[in-house]
């Protein structure tokens, strides 16, 4: 019996596309698998641990708001911190955090952006390698070396221009400028980032409408890359704010108190930087160093106080998320 060539041709294009389906199938990949699981297992890990951490933080902190010396309404109003005549009032180390913090930012964010922009913007490959790694060493510098920096070289400099009869040894001052030094190469590293995802069409129809680089920089590409910079500001400004050593040293050892609202606000002890204040960090540091007995009122304070420190970092993230989905541009 013959077969005709049409079935030969016929029976081989149904053997190929039964090859085909078979060379498709799912195979195992037992490394492939191994890998999802660990990575599946990193992250679950992450989670765990942020999840713990907040449990221990707000189980201390419960027992601290339990305390018949204690009330919630006095914690988060009061302008006076001195747990031995048991009053618990936190603005007085939220206020020297938070100038600190806004010292810090007042340096960072426009240095931060203009080295991003220079980087981004002007530099080329040989300058970029070899000013980035540079940059990024400051971030590994122990911080304790920048809370001793501070009080050593930055503090001198002050009391020199503005007279040692204005300028504390310990002061917000110095201590917020060496933070703003610590967070710069997150500023920059993050703005730079932004700015270089930003695609090469808008630059060159700005320089072909007559634009010059500094006018295709400032106000093309920084408008373009909004997002990504506010979102590397408040990153920072979180980083600022949970800075414990460079505070710790240089800051000040005792929480700056005022008597009510009024004089707090208004003033201007509150908001002199060149006298010592102790802020949220700091204060977390001297007291846990110290000879406290476990479970006692010193000792549950801490955990409010790192609660509400962690609150405010993490209210800083989810701004900063906000921010970068409000202002994000979209290129398609």
């Amino acid at each position: 019996m013959s077969i005709k060539p049409g079935a030969e041709v016929l029976a081989g294009g149904l053997g190929m596309e039964v090859g085909a389906r078979q060379s498709l199938t799912k195979r195992r990949r037992p490394f492939e698998q191994f890998m999802h699981g660990a990575l599946w297992l990193c992250g679950a890990i992450s989670i765990l641990t942020t999840i713990g951490i907040v449990y221990m933080l707000g189980q201390e902190a419960l027992l601290f708001f339990r305390r018949e010396e204690v009330r919630l309404l006095d914690f988060l109003t009061g302008w006076t911190w001195q747990p031995q005549t048991l009053q618990f009032g936190i603005w007085p180390l939220v206020n020297a955090t938070m100038g600190a913090s806004l010292i810090a930012m007042a340096l960072a964010l426009p240095l931060g952006l203009l080295i991003a922009i220079y980087l981004s913007e002007y530099a080329g490959s040989r300058a970029r390698r070899v000013l980035k790694p540079i940059l990024e060493v400051l971030a590994g510098i122990p911080t304790v070396v920048y809370g001793y920096f501070a009080l050593t070289f930055v503090t001198p400099i002050l009391r020199n221009l503005f007279g040692i009869e204005v300028v504390e040894i310990f002061n917000i001052a110095s201590a917020g400028l060496v933070i703003g030094v610590l967070v710069l190469p997150t500023v920059t590293s993050m703005s730079e980032d932004a700015l270089r995802a930003v695609p090469l069409a808008l630059r060159e129809a700005a320089v072909g409408l007559g634009a010059t680089k500094l006018e295709t920089s400032l106000r093309v590409v920084v408008p373009a890359a909004l997002s990504g910079i506010s979102a590397a500001f408040i990153v920072a400004m979180s980083r600022a704010v949970g800075e414990t050593m460079i505070v710790a040293v240089a800051a000040g050892a005792g929480p700056r108190n005022f008597p009510g609202w009024g004089e707090a606000l208004g003033g201007l002890k509150a908001l002199n930087p060149f006298q010592s204040a102790e802020t949220m960090t700091g204060h977390i540091v001297r007291i846990s160093g110290g000879d406290i007995s476990y479970d006692s009122l010193d000792y549950d304070s801490l955990f409010a106080i790192g609660l509400l420190l962690f609150l405010m970092t993490l209210g800083l993230n989810i701004f900063s998320r906000a921010v970068a989905r409000r202002f994000r541009e979209r290129y398609d």
